[in-house]
């Protein structure tokens, strides 16, 4: 069985392609988003989803979210005693999507479409397609996230040519993609984002706000200590957020020592103060037109996808670029699994789905390390020279010539590098080879460097010195800071032996810590009336009695509903 994924920033969905329709897996909660959100419990078991979310307040120290951020780095996370890289992290929300899909389905699930942000490099790539070897799947395509959306949409089944902008804010990466439609093609001529952009960084403009005004005053310590105060503002600032979607104006409460704190917002407020983050966006959107060489009007839809694009400061900025009102019928949410599904459903050739050619293009561009000859005699050194140009249309070869620089030279270093920068000091090392020439005086041996990129995202590298034939050939599969194959088999050797949370324990879980967290907000006659119904919860599951367990349950289930005001997904 192969199902789509959504492996988000902020919260990750499964989906399935059954019966001519795209199918939403829900998680053991009945929830159809389950938190990218990892935590250690106290007893050393992994808690994944909703569970984990509730204890980012109570226990920092023991749980990470936002780790797709740092895919394909080197990065570690230390939850309590234990050390996991971001693909570990990711692999932990992939198994539990997994288990869900499996227990709906009632059959195993070994394969997988998962989506990633189009401005991906390689190595994030893939460090999402380790993510899902460690989660046990074999992942049969990396799909882009606005492909995803507009596949969601249905738009490129029929055979009216339309160009398509994707804009996809997502919680921590922010995508913009241009299609072409046409005669059962869809093809990709631009993309362009911010790997590093999202509704996170609206949510640091009222922390950083809130600080300020209040938070100092009040004697908040500074954001960079990551106090455990800092997880419930963070918490009151999303919130806030999401009310500004609906109002003019709202309030963050947050109680710190024994005191109330408040402060208010207005929409327009907030719009300015977020004129920054406006700024960061509206730029790859502009990027991406000029590399297509497509104007505004000749667009015939933009999609919007990703939570963050409810902000109506977000639909106004489209409203004025594009001079239209953008398509957002499905939920933003949800569209991407929903196109993962789609693209999982053609893989099986599934029943009443039109074939599909997509073409994909390099995010990136691609080139090698040249020294140039400046007026005065001198070399500039470490310069960098494109060969594959980014948004070129995959797969693709291209060829450039280099000479020796140094008389009776008799070997030719050769540093593969993507980027955009103008130095190579500034963009990615990829890889190195190094191929052998006869001695000549300079620029007497030419070399002609070849690259040649699939839609798997692997390059070859190949360099010919004409003079003698010889040809040298390097295979980028791995970058500095990805995950060989013997450190993918000890890693899931490693995550084998966690304790998992049992699944059909989810909801004692998601319950105890979010009475847990809401404890710590309260004071007074509410925190005692918590208090008094999570002691009776915590006892009888001490018992490991059903009907006990089930009784204090609904009980705390009751009260908790009745004072917390503060969930979401």
């Amino acid at each position: 069985m192969i199902v789509g994924i959504d492996l988000g920033t902020t919260n990750s969905l499964v989906a399935v392609w059954r019966h001519g329709n795209s199918v939403l897996i829900p998680n053991a909660l009945g929830q159809l988003l389950t938190p990218s959100v990892v935590s250690l419990g106290d007893q050393g078991e992994v808690m994944v989803g909703m569970a984990a979310r509730e204890r980012l307040s109570t226990h920092p120290a023991r749980t990470a979210s936002v780790f797709k951020r740092y895919m394909g780095t080197n990065r570690v996370i230390t939850l309590g005693n234990q050390d996991f890289r971001p693909e570990e992290l990711s692999a932990l929300v992939l198994r539990s999507l997994k288990a869900d899909a499996e227990a709906l389905l009632g059959e195993p699930v070994t394969e997988a479409v998962i989506t990633v942000p189009a401005y991906f490099n390689d190595l994030q790539r893939k460090a999402t397609k380790a993510a899902g070897t460690l989660a046990g799947l074999e992942v049969r395509r990396l799909l882009t996230e606005p492909t995803a959306a507009a596949l969601a949409y249905g738009i490129g089944l029929g055979d009216e040519e339309q160009y398509l902008m994707i804009i996809d804010l997502g919680g921590g990466t922010f995508d913009v993609s241009l299609l072409h439609c046409f005669e059962g093609v869809m093809e990709v001529r631009a993309t362009a984002g911010d790997t590093w952009l999202g509704g996170e960084d609206f949510v640091d403009v009222i922390v950083n706000a809130f600080m300020v005004e209040r938070g100092e005053a009040a004697g908040l310590p500074p954001v960079s200590q990551l106090a455990p105060i800092h997880g419930v503002l963070r918490r009151q600032a999303e919130m806030l957020k999401r009310r500004l979607s609906d109002a003019d104006t709202a309030e963050l409460a947050l109680s710190y020592q024994g005191k109330e704190i408040t402060w208010s917002l207005t929409r327009d407020k907030f719009e300015l103060l977020a004129e920054p983050v406006l700024a960061r966006i509206r730029q790859p959107i502009e990027r991406a037109l000029r590399d297509a060489r497509v104007k505004p009007e000749t667009l015939s839809q933009v999609i919007l996808a990703g939570g963050a694009t409810r902000m109506p400061m977000l639909r106004r900025l489209i409203g004025r670029l594009f001079r239209r009102m953008p398509l957002q019928h499905i939920n933003p949410d949800e569209v991407v699994g929903r196109g993962a599904a789609v693209s999982a459903g053609l893989l099986a050739r599934s029943v009443g789905l039109e074939e599909i050619i997509m073409t994909d293009v390099a995010p990136f561009t691609m080139g090698i390390n040249v020294s140039e000859r400046q007026p005065d005699g001198s070399r500039l050194k470490g310069v960098y020279m494109p060969i594959i140009e980014r948004n070129t249309i995959i797969p693709a070869s291209r060829v450039k010539p280099v000479f020796n620089i140094d008389d009776n030279q008799t070997a030719i270093g050769i540093q593969v590098y993507q980027g955009e920068s103008l130095l190579v000091k500034d963009n990615i090392l990829l890889g190195k080879m190094s191929v052998g020439c006869p001695p000549a005086a300079e620029g007497e041996i030419q070399v002609d460097v070849r690259f040649t990129y699939d839609t798997s995202g692997l390059l070859e590298v190949e360099a010919t010195v004409l003079k003698t034939g010889v040809t040298e050939r390097l295979l980028i599969e791995g970058n500095p800071g990805s995950l060989t194959k013997d450190e993918i088999a000890d890693r899931l050797a490693k995550l084998s032996k966690l304790k998992l949370h049992p699944r059909d324990d989810t909801d004692n879980a998601a319950l105890l810590a979010r009475a847990q967290r809401l404890y710590e907000q309260r004071l007074g006659h509410v925190r005692a009336v918590i208090g008094d119904a999570l002691a009776s919860f915590i006892a009888a599951l001490d018992t490991q009695a059903p009907d006990r367990i089930r009784s204090t349950r609904e009980q705390l289930r009751k009260i908790v509903e009745a004072h917390d005001d503060e969930s979401f997904l």
